[in-house]
């Protein structure tokens, strides 16, 4: 499944190719207090790809907070955070915003919380690589 998503004004935009099809999509609210005030509710495919688009680069700023191992990509332009990456052994992988998603039936997403705090660095860092998106192209303008 080739899902579509981008920001509100369309500066950052992604291209998740989901694979094997999914029967439901993971849509996972973090409840630390940058995601809760700008609506993160992340999910990744470790088996799909993903492919980010930036059309003005000057109008992306990332921020990073709490262990700074993760940048959120934030649209200065729009204010919308539709993915998030993270450096692990000169690799890339990120999450997307299921609120930045185009065209996907709400019925396809199965809602839940997701609570990171207490969690090891290290433990962190192993969930990234094993559940998200690893096959990555960022590609800016």
């Amino acid at each position: 499944m080739l899902i579509h998503g981008a920001c509100h004004c369309g500066n950052l935009s992604f291209k998740l190719n989901w694979l094997p099809e999914p029967a439901e999509i993971p849509a996972r609210a973090c409840s630390c207090s940058f995601c809760v005030k700008h609506g993160g509710v992340w999910t990744s495919c470790a088996t799909g790809s993903l492919r980010v688009a930036v059309q003005e680069a000057g109008l992306v700023s990332t921020y990073a907070f709490g262990t700074r191992t993760a940048d959120f990509h934030v649209c200065t332009r729009c204010g919308v955070v539709p993915v998030v990456s993270c450096r692990l052994d000169d690799r890339l992988y990120a999450v997307v915003n299921v609120n930045a998603f185009e065209g996907v039936p709400a019925s396809l997403l199965r809602h839940a919380t997701a609570n990171f705090d207490g969690e090891e660095e290290a433990a962190r860092l192993e969930r990234r690589r094993r559940y998200w998106i690893a096959d990555l192209d960022f590609q800016e303008a």
